[in-house]
């Protein structure tokens, strides 16, 4: 279904078959908003392997973005957490990253939570500017527990709010 305020985007249930185009576009984009902010220790198994896997066991938690077929962008829901969103460098500034927030706040006011919540690596001034236009709050920082082969890494992010009304 086309996003509401970008026709040239359609958002749409990601599946299996998608998860190599988003595990292509969570990488550089991960690479791109945390490299320089986050513990090395955290960089060196973020390998092209780990976001394969990780983005094949959140299949059922992902909406993907694309344009003329082709996966553009992706947003990870689960329960009240935004918990991934990232678009390919290319199509940035085009309204796709807006369109799968708007959706993934959708989600979460559909699994009945009146308030969504997400992290942004305290060195990523381009995606807080983002949220922040978007209408979510800065609740200030704390250490999200980011999944690590031998358990939590500590990276330091700052937790963003957005009340979403109705439920």
């Amino acid at each position: 279904m086309p996003a509401p305020d970008n026709p040239l985007t359609v958002l749409r249930p990601a599946t299996p078959a998608d998860v190599p185009a988003v595990a292509a576009v969570w990488r550089t984009g991960w690479r791109d908003g945390h490299l320089g902010h986050v513990p090395d220790e955290l960089v060196a198994v973020r390998t092209p392997e780990s976001f394969t896997a990780r983005a094949a066991e959140r299949v059922v938690d992902t909406v993907v973005a694309t344009r003329d077929g082709a996966v553009v962008g992706f947003v990870v829901v689960v329960g009240d957490e935004v918990e991934q969103l990232y678009v390919a460098a290319g199509h940035r500034g085009a309204g796709v990253a807006g369109a799968l927030l708007t959706r993934g706040e959708e989600l979460v006011r559909g699994r009945g939570h009146r308030r969504a919540w997400l992290a942004v690596v305290a060195g990523n001034a381009r995606a807080r500017r983002f949220y922040e236009r978007q209408g979510w709050v800065d609740e200030g920082l704390f250490a999200y527990a980011a999944e690590g082969p031998d358990g939590p890494v500590p990276v330091p992010c700052h937790r963003y709010v957005k009340q979403l009304g109705g439920t």
